[in-house]
């Protein structure tokens, strides 16, 4: 059964979000660096977030089909701990950024079904670890951070080679749920605690946390 959750809070905007996401208890934050993003964040922005955050606590950059020189940048410029490529990214591209950039990879695979599991499985192979989430239903969506759940039943107690992390319309009220029908050791909430898109909630912070926690005990 599950132990020591694990969450991450994703989408922060603003230099007020990241002691508000640790004194929540988040184990890692997330900066987007998608425009069309309602969480985007500039370089210099993120740079001064991210510099704020205390040993321990991993600072993942979300990108979405990134290129080596937009890459390039956002290393160059943010501290960072580990990247999370969240568009459509091949196995072969994500085994080459790891290398380019000797960071820790998270590749994001959407799940609607069953056929989408076969990737979780390729991308196990290039990647440190995978985040689940939610496909996209419309080809306008954003890649995430729609609010939008998959049946969970998909990815009951499987397991793959590298850690992976559950997302997609996560919140306090049905994150208890979520990591007893799946397993999950790490989620990943962003628009689950926010007051409006991207502004996130202290207090909502805190009660998903306390969620998750609540989880780990009543299993421990």
């Amino acid at each position: 059964m599950p132990s020591d959750v694990k969450v991450k809070i994703c989408g922060l905007t603003q230099s007020s979000d990241v002691p508000a996401a640790i004194l929540a208890g988040a184990h890692y934050v997330g900066f987007v660096f998608y425009p069309r993003s309602p969480r985007n964040v500039t370089l210099p922005d993120a740079a001064f977030m991210a510099q704020s955050v205390p040993a321990g606590i991993c600072r993942v950059a979300l990108t979405v089909d990134a290129t080596d020189a937009e890459l390039d940048r956002l290393v160059a410029t943010v501290p960072l701990d580990m990247l999370q490529l969240h568009g459509r990214e091949s196995p072969d591209r994500v085994a080459a950024i790891r290398a380019r950039f000797g960071l820790p990879v998270m590749k994001a695979v959407g799940v609607a079904d069953e056929g989408d599991l076969a990737a979780l499985s390729d991308y196990s192979q290039v990647a440190d670890q995978l985040l689940i989430d939610a496909k996209p239903t419309q080809p306008d969506d954003l890649p995430g951070g729609n609010g939008l759940a998959f049946d969970w039943r998909l990815i009951a107690n499987r397991r793959w080679s590298v850690p992976w992390m559950l997302a997609g319309g996560l919140n306090a009220r049905n994150v208890a749920q979520a990591v007893r029908m799946t397993g999950a050791q790490q989620v990943d909430v962003s628009s689950g605690v926010e007051s409006a898109p991207g502004e996130k909630d202290g207090p909502l912070m805190r009660a998903f946390v306390q969620a998750a926690r609540a989880t780990e005990q009543a299993q421990g």
